[in-house]
């Protein structure tokens, strides 16, 4: 069954009115999406839409941190921001948010990448990709902790259940770590579709130990 009209729910958060107006009537032309709330503070509460789509300068104040703290609620983040200096994009992406775009890149970008977001895909704009081929470790994603977190306690042969019971946390939350850190993956080429490929490239990057892993096999091989 297709998605409802409206059944994609966004938030805009940026300091300044015209912005937010721009946004809103860029994402009025794609049926699926409504927008749920708009304002100037990152002070929101997690999860409030589908996607946020934030500005990262606020009131003369950088929110990266405010990235982690909503990430880790499970809220999947866009950062939207007209800083792009490489030290700001990994930055941003390295605290959690699913996408950056620069705010010269245009309606085109910025709903590719919430449509990508919402459907937990991976979408890279020019900006982003600029920074990642730059970055001597592209070829590595930058998972938050928790997401770091999640990943070694389900390879652990524990349930998301068990996972998201451990951290305090839903099992949708576990999902949503699980699921944006295959995105990450994808996005620097190395696809990692099952649970094996995940902890192949966990391994490969020195994120886990094999004998980190209890019941190394049964992990390897498990669809949790």
């Amino acid at each position: 069954m297709a998605p409802a009209p409206g059944s994609l729910t966004v938030a805009v958060v940026d300091d300044h009115p015209v912005v937010i107006e721009g946004i809103q009537t860029w994402l009025s032309e794609e049926p699926l999406v409504s927008v749920r709330h708009t304002g100037e503070s990152s002070d929101v509460a997690p999860c409030i839409a589908d996607v946020l789509v934030l500005d990262l300068n606020l009131n003369g104040r950088l929110v990266v941190d405010d990235i982690a703290r909503l990430a880790e609620a499970g809220q999947r983040v866009i950062a939207f921001s007209q800083f792009t200096e490489q030290r700001v994009v990994l930055e941003s992406l390295e605290a959690g948010a699913c996408e950056f775009v620069a705010k010269n890149e245009g309606r085109a970008h910025l709903v590719n990448a919430v449509l990508a977001a919402a459907g937990d895909r991976p979408y890279v704009t020019p900006t982003a990709a600029g920074v990642l081929v730059g970055d001597r470790g592209a070829n590595r994603p930058r998972l938050s902790a928790q997401e770091r977190t999640a990943l070694l306690w389900w390879f652990q042969s524990m349930s998301k259940a068990s996972v998201a019971r451990r951290m305090g946390v839903s099992v949708h939350t576990v999902d949503i770590y699980i699921r944006r850190a295959r995105v990450k993956y994808a996005q620097v080429g190395r696809s990692a579709p099952t649970k094996a490929d995940m902890l192949a490239r966990a391994i490969e990057d020195g994120l886990v130990r094999p004998d980190d892993i209890t019941g190394y096999e049964s992990a390897a091989v498990g669809v949790g």
